[in-house]
């Protein structure tokens, strides 16, 4: 026997219930109020009533979220981007308020620096447990409102707002970062000021010889997906930053060969961009995703096919990187 679809009259108001499930999760019964918010807003669902359901879930995304419930209101923040895709809601201003207001009721916690006894062994490794679970419920949610924007907005590759968060949170909760995912997803993003501003607080704590790695990579990033004005921006935004600090812009032949490549990317020049590869491939080597992202460049800016594309570890960055 197939199951009856609720009828939209026998639903109440969806605030009704809201109320009613707040008042569970401040009893402390989540595990009660979470079963309570997936089946109520199932049935708003199923009843076509996707506005009310979004409310129901978004409610209780944050309250589960903001009383320390990360795995549980991850859940709901997944199921409220499932709601937006049942019910075909655009990427705009308003809806990206909303993903917006419940990313900032993830968790933000330091982790602690200084060990003494077993006691703070045992700290340390919860914590590291705790930053880990939420950087995965936080990405998880954030990489499925990706896919909705990408399918409801103008930009293929998601919103630019949203690639933005996900970096920020990545790079502020992750017990050991990833720098080239956080960068991936600010060259994604809208945000080149703040990318900078990762960039020179991760040189402050990377190992010797990382930071112009870390600067190289975002700058060919950008290039790679042919956007040399932000390229630019980024560069000069750092070297600001690191002086209004006083602290020194890394010298290095790999930051002389980046300052040419801008130069030389703002003419018509192939030969020159190849004889510049060709002088600093001592320093281009040093990563090996940095001649890939030297190859889409070439792509972009002279259109010069690449010989391997999309191949290796890095595959699924190059093919992001070459989406529009």
């Amino acid at each position: 026997m197939s199951r009856e679809r609720p009828r939209r009259s026998t639903l109440p108001p969806a605030q009704e219930n809201i109320e009613k499930l707040e008042k569970v999760v401040s009893e402390g019964n989540f595990y009660g109020a979470q079963q309570m918010y997936k089946s109520v807003s199932a049935r708003y669902i199923a009843a076509e009533r996707y506005a009310e359901a979004l409310d129901i879930l978004q409610s209780g995304a944050c309250v589960q979220l903001q009383n320390g419930q990360v795995t549980c209101g991850a859940e709901l923040a997944a199921l409220f981007v499932e709601a937006l895709v049942k019910g075909k809601y655009a990427c705009d201003d308003e809806t990206l308020d909303r993903v917006r207001k419940i990313y900032k009721k993830f968790p933000q916690m330091s982790i602690p620096e200084h060990l003494g006894d077993d006691d703070d062994v045992q700290q340390l490794s919860e914590a590291l447990a705790a930053a880990k679970t939420r950087v995965e419920c936080c990405s998880s949610f954030l990489k499925a409102a990706l896919r909705w924007s990408s399918q409801f907005g103008p930009h293929r590759a998601g919103s630019p707002e949203l690639h933005s968060m996900l970096a920020e949170y990545i790079y502020s909760e992750s017990p050991e970062v990833d720098m080239a995912k956080v960068s991936l997803h600010f060259v994604r993003g809208n945000n080149p000021k703040k990318f900078a501003s990762t960039l020179v607080n991760f040189m402050g704590k990377c190992y010797p010889g990382e930071d112009d790695l870390a600067i190289a990579r975002g700058i060919l990033m950008y290039l790679s997906s042919g956007n040399l004005r932000d390229a630019n921006n980024l560069l000069d935004e750092i070297k600001q930053q690191l002086e209004s600090k006083q602290q020194d812009f890394p010298k290095s032949d790999l930051m002389q060969f980046i300052g040419y490549l801008l130069q030389v990317l703002q003419r018509d020049a192939l030969p020159l961009f190849n004889m510049l590869k060709a002088s600093y491939r001592p320093s281009i080597d040093r990563d090996p995703a940095f001649q890939e992202f030297l190859d889409l460049t070439a792509e972009r800016f002279y259109g010069v096919q690449r010989r391997n594309p999309l191949q290796g570890m890095f595959g699924d960055i190059f093919k992001m990187m070459g989406g529009e």
